[in-house]
């Protein structure tokens, strides 16, 4: 039954218009022979992907392009422009405002406060997708009197997601999730219910309802710089160290060894008593953990 269902979608697909083999099964050896023509003609290390994850993307890749394996391999090698819009389809990309307001809370009340003697607080967003996490933090840390002092570099592989994140237009959409989100950091005390903060969304976004957008105002737009950069082979090119790093739902697509190379990199390149924040599903192991010390998903560089 399967086949003559997997037969069918092909006459359909070839009936439509669509003469390439569409994929149904990919090899693992399908998978590595990719990833060694990605490096071969492009330096991109995809090999220490987790598994399931790239496996899902480059199924999707080969669908959306009524491509094989092999079409799919013959065009990144021909075609340089096409290779970098693969490396962008394969990237995961999802961002929203104040994310998880509960690893804010623990920034804004616990981790922010202690850097509010420093001259300048250097803080990087590593894979900062379109930029909403980026502007969560400049509108945090303005409510608390750090913006000025504050230094931002942003980053991304996907240069696309930078561009949107340096315009800071956002999908009207998506604003009642944001704004709840907002409430929860900005407004709300969650250690004491009797504090209230009025501050109001309008502070920092415009929206547009005319074309349905979200728009940053300019003040926190100009505070950052965004620029591509891929956290697998690229290694520390700010000269600078950091008080924070952010790298939250990133390494959730990264194997085991990876994940641990880069927390050894992010490890060398915090100051003292700096902090690295990661999504909440993802964890860090020994012996790296030992030199961190834990608050929730925020790991502080022990002295």
């Amino acid at each position: 039954m399967r086949e003559k269902i997997i037969n069918f979608f092909k006459k359909w697909l070839s009936f439509v218009g669509y003469t390439t083999t569409v994929p149904m099964e990919l090899s693992n050896q399908d998978i590595l022979t990719f990833i060694e023509a990605m490096k071969s003609v492009s330096g991109y290390d995809f090999s220490e992907y987790t598994e399931k994850s790239f496996y899902r993307r480059i199924e999707k890749i080969l669908v959306d392009n009524h491509m094989d394996i092999n079409q799919l391999i013959l065009k990144i090698k021909n075609h340089p422009e096409y290779l970098e819009q693969i490396v962008k389809d394969i990237t995961v990309n999802t961002t929203e405002l104040f994310r998880d307001p509960e690893t804010w809370q623990i920034l804004k009340y616990q981790v922010l406060p202690k850097f509010q003697d420093l001259p300048v607080i250097n803080i990087w967003h590593a894979g900062c997708s379109t930029g909403q996490e980026v502007y969560s933090m400049l509108i945090l840390l303005n409510e608390m009197n750090l913006f000025d002092r504050a230094h931002l570099i942003a980053t991304d592989i996907n240069s696309d997601v930078l561009d949107v994140a340096d315009k800071g237009i956002y999908k009207y959409r998506a604003i009642s999730e944001y704004i709840d989100n907002y409430n929860k950091v900005i407004k709300e005390n969650p250690y004491n219910y009797d504090e209230f903060n009025d501050i109001p969304y309008t502070k920092y976004f415009t929206v547009e309802k005319v074309d349905y957008t979200i728009r940053v105002k300019p003040f926190l737009r100009k505070k950052t710089i965004f620029l591509k950069h891929d956290l697998v082979k690229d290694r520390n090119i700010f000269d600078r160290h950091f008080d924070i790093i952010m790298c939250r739902n990133v390494l959730i697509y990264f194997n085991h060894n990876l994940q641990n190379r880069l927390f050894e990199f992010f490890y060398e390149n915090l100051n003292q008593n700096g902090c690295l924040v990661i999504g909440k599903h993802e964890g860090m192991l020994s012996p790296i953990a030992n030199k961190f010390k834990k608050k929730g998903v925020v790991f502080i560089k022990k002295e």
